[in-house]
Formats: C-alpha cells, structure tokens, sequence
C-alpha cells in the first residue's frame, strides 16, 4: 500500500510517500481501506520530534473508511462497513488495521470525511469540559484555541450545555466565525493583553474554566484568569512550550489545575459510548465539523506545513 513515512523526525519535509507492506489484520481487530485521515495537533507533534515506533514510520492517530477485513473474534463488523478508528500510530495510509474496540460505526448519512474527524476532538473537548472540567449550567468556560479541532468541538459543546463562551484565536475574522458555532465573546491574543482582556469581560472575577490544548506560556496565562474555585484543564502542548509553574498560589482560590489524556481511556465502555453519541450528533446536523482544507496523501508534507502556519479554521484532512 502507500503512505506517508519517514525515516527520522524533524520538519514537515521528512515525509516520503512510498509502498509499504499492508497492514495485518488482528483476531479482535479490523482493516479498513482508508478515505480520510484527520490530522491531529499530536500527529504533528510526534512527527516534529517522537518516537518511530515502525520504521520507516506511518504517524497518525485517526483515520475512516470502508472494512475490508474482519477478524474472527470481532462482533461489531461485517467486510463493507464504514468505520472511524483511533490508534497510537499509522493513521496516513492507504490502509489501517485496529482493534475492534478503538473503532466505531459510521452512521447512515454520515459523510466518511466528517466522521474520520470526530472521535479524538470531540471526545477531548467532551473530557475538558465535563468529566474532569467539572462544567456546570450557568459557569463560564474560556476555550484557549477556538479556531482548531478540540476548540471548536469544545465550544459547541460547552454552548449546548447552558454555559457562557468565552475563546482566542489569532485573528478577528477567526473570531467572528467562531460566533456561528456558540462562542459568545471573542478575543484575539495577537493583539492586546488576554488576563487584562478577561478579566474586562468577567467583571474581575475571572471565568469558571479554561481548556487549554496550547501549554507554555498560554497555560501560565490560563492560570491567572480563573476566579474562586476556578479550574484549568491542560490537554496536549501544541506550542511545544516548557516552563514551570508555580501552583501554590491556587490554594488561596481553591482552584485546581487538571492534566487530560483521552488516550488513557478510549477503550473504556464510557468514552465509547461518549463518541459514539458525537458520531450520531454529526449525523443529525446537532453537531458541526468544520474541514478547512483537504490534500492528497501524497501531500502529507505540504498538509503538516499548513497546520504549522496556524492558518487552518477547524480540520486538515488527509485523501489517499
């Protein structure tokens, strides 16, 4: 099959597109040919500097298409069947193989590319808000990084669960899109103070909860716009920032800093069936997905470049 590999780390030019052997299909698990991938802030990251778990080394965490093998202890699908699937790696493929239980049916209606982009944001965004978030009717959540996958996910979420919408993004026109997905104020952190911005539209008193998939210096920001019993929620590090934190001041508040991993629970029957009611939403339209630009497979490195240039408006997808 083809695939986008690469033989080291580095830059979005380290790709090669090339024939590699297909992938084998495991007793629990299942292959699909694949038409999407969605590519996710930690394909990037791995790709700029991670581990190759293969080499040459297939990136990617998500991927849909059509079932071309079933193995023998699988119950959930038949060859023919289309499926989203979630994995470590080897999403940017003309082929995928997965377990059974980290891949899920398409609905009737469901457009296989709006699909390949749904289980790892929206299952974040859900994770951020609610089962470590703790969000609540009537609260006030900042969503650091509107305009990307988690951030839109987050706030069409957090919208429909009666809360007040603050988010950032780099620009106006980023912003005032977001508005038509439930953002209810906007605030461009290229331009003026993001504390002193908050806290002008919070009367002081800060917001409720921030989701922050960006790190670094943001999150050292997040930290200072939260008011009494006000929670963080840190989920990946796009900006690749490191720094150190002094947390002692949030004892003062009673506020809390929270570390989130879908990963470490995408098998578990909660977020299963947590994804599956997103892939039902989107179905029905409750739900948006948001594809900025598609590319072919061959074009991996062109399509991480993208990403990179923080130029996108929700997801880069990935056509073999």
């Amino acid at each position: 099959m083809k695939a986008a590999v690469y033989y080291e780390a580095g830059a979005p030019q380290v790709f090669r597109y090339e024939d590699v052997a297909d992938p084998e299909c495991a007793t629990n698990g299942i292959v699909i040919d694949v038409q999407a991938v969605s590519i996710e802030g930690g394909d990037v990251l791995n790709r700029a500097g991670g581990a190759l778990i293969t080499n040459p080394h297939v990136v990617g965490y998500q991927a849909a298409g059509v079932v071309r093998e079933v193995g023998r202890d699988v119950i959930g699908f038949k060859i023919g069947d289309h499926a989203v699937t979630v994995g470590a790696f080897g999403s940017h493929a003309a082929r995928r193989a997965v377990p059974e239980v980290t891949a899920w049916r398409v609905p009737s209606g469901l457009d296989v590319v709006l699909a390949a982009c749904v289980p790892i944001p929206f299952g974040t965004a859900a994770d951020c808000l609610f089962e470590f978030g703790r969000l609540q009717r009537g609260e006030s959540v900042l969503i650091q990084g509107g305009a990307g996958g988690v951030g839109l996910a987050a706030i069409q979420l957090a919208k429909r669960a009666g809360a007040r919408v603050y988010a950032t993004a780099s620009s106006d026109a980023k912003l005032e899109r977001l508005r038509d997905y439930g953002m209810d104020e906007g605030i461009n952190y290229v331009r003026g103070d993001l504390v002193a911005a908050v806290m002008r539209a919070t009367d002081n008193r800060g917001v409720n909860l921030v989701v922050d998939p960006v790190g670094g210096d943001v999150l050292a920001q997040s930290l200072q716009i939260i008011g009494y019993r006000g929670r963080v929620v840190t989920v990946g590090n796009a900006s690749r920032g490191e720094r150190n934190y002094d947390i002692r001041t949030l004892a003062a508040q009673n506020q809390s800093v929270t570390g989130v991993f879908l990963g470490a629970e995408i098998t578990t029957p909660r977020v299963r069936r947590m994804i599956d009611a997103h892939l039902q939403d989107m179905a029905t339209g409750a739900l948006k997905v948001v594809v900025d630009k598609q590319f072919p497979l061959r074009d991996a490195a062109a399509a991480h470049a993208y990403i990179e240039s923080r130029s996108a408006f929700g997801r880069v997808v990935l056509v073999p």
